[in-house]
């Protein structure tokens, strides 16, 4: 698996960081059976990922994540996942943890939707819940 660290905005991860990243993203790979062939990670701002938001979902304000996909012609997965830095940093405050704690939980809930999860029904985000709990414990 690839996995690229792209960055649109100035913020910048530790080796030690992306390590952690890359082996929680490659142990969920794993175990919900799900080939991921490329992943970038993309960290932007709120005015960036409001234009992708409004470009591709329609709506009109931040969310700190939106997850791309494409299956490749081998029926891998290449994906992107555009996090918005300012809002993981809001969270972190409001859920009372820490950032880099906040930015790993939305990496695992970006690479579970790669994996099929979703998060629009209350039993959806319910399972979508149970399963980035049970990745945020890796590391």
């Amino acid at each position: 698996m690839k996995i690229n660290f792209v960055y649109m905005v100035k913020f910048v991860l530790s080796k030690e960081q992306k390590n952690k990243f890359k082996e929680v993203i490659q142990e969920i790979s794993i175990k919900e059976n799900k080939k991921i062939s490329l992943l970038n990670l993309i960290f932007c701002s709120d005015d960036i990922i409001i234009e992708y938001n409004k470009e591709y979902l329609s709506h009109e304000y931040a969310t700190d994540i939106i997850t791309f996909h494409d299956v490749n012609e081998n029926g891998e997965t290449e994906g992107e996942l555009l996090m918005s830095v300012d809002t993981i940093k809001e969270n972190a405050v409001r859920y009372k943890t820490e950032p880099d704690e906040e930015l790993k939980r939305v990496i695992i809930n970006g690479v579970l939707h790669l994996c099929g999860f979703k998060d629009k029904t209350k039993k959806q985000k319910d399972l979508m819940r149970l399963k980035e709990n049970q990745y945020l414990k890796i590391n």
